[in-house]
């Protein structure tokens, strides 16, 4: 029976799981997806092969609770940031910069290394969810700072944001290619109000 280090089995195999997805991440960062399989993880983490198939069935299914992993933290830095704001100019600045902040973070520059045809089915309709849900508080800033097609305008602030991201991987100053975008945010699908 192996030993349980933690006050319950349901907090030991809590504890396991994270490990094993902290493993997983680092693995990522390092040698990218192919790096990233059970016997990989196991070993980083000092956890026998055969035990980590009782948390993921596949190199796949690591990398897809991995990517959901930092859905739901990147989620939660954006209600963070967002909570106790209401002017939607201050709501749409604050999204704005967290999510160029998370875009480029080195871990959302690892799961560039991830081919999504390479996840399941089921996980990349997750993603897909997840992705939707990250953006609904932008689409609800939008919204409310007046933009006369607030879905257009949150794809082109989306994709604002993905070539400004671009831009600092490629070795744009970080500080002013985030002020720039902000300042094309205001001037440019979201009109400034009289």
């Amino acid at each position: 029976m192996p030993r349980i280090d933690a006050p319950t089995v349901a907090e030991h195999h809590r504890q396991r799981r994270a490990s094993l997805l902290a493993a997983g991440r680092a693995l990522l960062a390092d040698g990218g997806a192919e790096a990233v399989t059970p016997a990989a993880v196991g070993a980083a983490a000092g956890i026998a092969r055969s035990s980590v198939y009782q948390y993921f069935s596949s190199s796949s299914e690591l990398l897809a609770a991995i990517v959901e992993e930092a859905f739901e933290s990147a989620a939660a830095r954006i209600n963070a940031a967002l909570e106790g704001l209401t002017a939607a100019r201050d709501r749409l600045d604050a999204y704005v910069r967290v999510a160029f902040e998370l875009g480029t973070g080195a871990e959302h520059r690892m799961f560039d290394a991830i081919d999504p045809a390479g996840l399941p089915a089921d996980t990349r309709e997750r993603v897909d969810a997840l992705h939707r849900d990250q953006l609904a508080p932008l689409a609800s800033a939008i919204r409310d700072a007046g933009a006369a097609d607030p879905h257009l305008a949150a794809a082109l602030v989306g994709g604002m944001l993905t070539a400004a991201a671009r831009a600092v991987a490629l070795g744009a100053d970080p500080d002013a290619t985030l002020e720039g975008l902000i300042r094309a945010v205001h001037e440019g699908p979201v009109p400034e109000r009289p």
